[in-house]
């Protein structure tokens, strides 16, 4: 019998990833009540515009009024967003826009190049504004790193999950148990089942045992312990904010002892092509990067439509998405 286990290491702010994923980050922030502009009152002490130190429970990362991540550009790849708890208001340079969170996800095609801003609005004035949230980089093969950019919502309410005795399971990509959410964009790595892609979030409530299927030879697999703490594989004890690289073809047992467990499943086959990197650019060669950056200085991928480089969407908790053609999009009503 093959062991599950290949590798574990010890977690960060961006975590290790493997081929046909480039990158992931687990933000968890508890912000304070926010105030008129939807941002925290207080930022003495804190490096506007570049604040990644968890200083009293929360960052402002790039956000200099609100918290989030203001206009920046993306060529090459996919952007994966799974907004837990709070609030994520998106602007692009294609002039869309909209508000997604409390369980939504965003899959955003960068392609060819997209300009877009990701900001954390404080919505609550008289209570805390907790916010988690998973970004993942899924690689695009070379043959569709310059197809045209978009997006699309992945509403809470359409997304597959899952309850089993003392386990809940969300699918946001892949299959399990004939369960599924959505299909990805079209061009997606993830938009052929032959890839083997999933992206699933598992919690195990405490004194519960549940075993992750074998899957196929020849897929990277890799789980990430997030939350709690009492937690076992087959035989071994594994640390909270681990991961967790596991052979494919495995049954994967787990065990929690007295707390509950949260975990991110990130699997799929490589898509096995060179990787040359640079900040927000994934390209396959390093002259592909260079002509990447000349078109961007150029053309600013189609410029940037909004007034301001952090922009927000009021204080309507609403969520909905407004595109460039003036379509409107809301989740579907239960």
């Amino acid at each position: 019998m093959k062991k599950p286990l290949l590798k574990r290491s010890e977690l960060g702010l961006h975590w290790p990833t493997q081929d046909p994923f480039l990158f992931c980050a687990h933000h968890k922030d508890h912000y304070p009540p926010g105030n008129a502009k939807l941002g925290p009152n207080e930022l003495s002490g804190r490096a506007i515009g570049q604040d990644f130190t968890l200083k009293d429970g929360w960052r402002m990362y790039h956000g200099r009024t609100v918290p989030g991540f203001p206009v920046h550009p993306h060529r090459g790849f996919e952007t994966i967003t799974y907004a837990l708890k709070g609030y994520v208001d998106h602007s692009d340079s294609l002039g869309t826009t909209g508000r997604f969170g409390q369980g939504d996800v965003q899959w955003m095609t960068a392609g060819q190049g997209i300009q877009h801003a990701e900001m954390f609005p404080l919505l609550h004035t008289k209570k805390r504004n907790p916010l988690e949230l998973f970004q993942i980089w899924l690689n695009l093969p070379a043959r569709h790193k310059m197809v045209a950019p978009s997006y699309k919502m992945l509403w809470n309410e359409q997304l597959g999950k899952i309850v089993e005795p003392g386990v809940e399971i969300t699918v946001i990509s892949g299959n399990y148990q004939g369960v599924s959410s959505p299909a990805p964009p079209e061009y997606s790595w993830a938009a052929n089942p032959a890839h083997d892609v999933a992206v699933w979030v598992i919690k195990i409530a405490p004194h519960t045992k549940w075993t992750l299927p074998a899957t196929q030879v020849g897929t990277n697999r890799t789980l990430y312990y997030y939350e709690g703490s009492g937690l076992t594989l087959e035989t071994t004890d594994i640390p909270a904010y681990n991961s967790i690289q596991l052979q494919p073809d495995a049954t994967v047992a787990l065990q929690t002892t007295g707390a509950s467990a949260s975990l991110l499943l990130l699997q799929g086959k490589p898509i096995n092509e060179p990787v040359a990197h640079y900040g927000p650019f994934v390209m396959n060669t390093q002259q592909e990067l260079m002509q990447t950056m000349d078109n961007y200085n150029r053309t600013q991928f189609g410029g940037w439509p909004w007034p301001s480089n952090e922009p927000v969407n009021g204080s309507n908790p609403t969520r909905f998405s407004t595109y460039s053609d003036g379509r409107t999009e809301k989740p579907p009503t239960t």
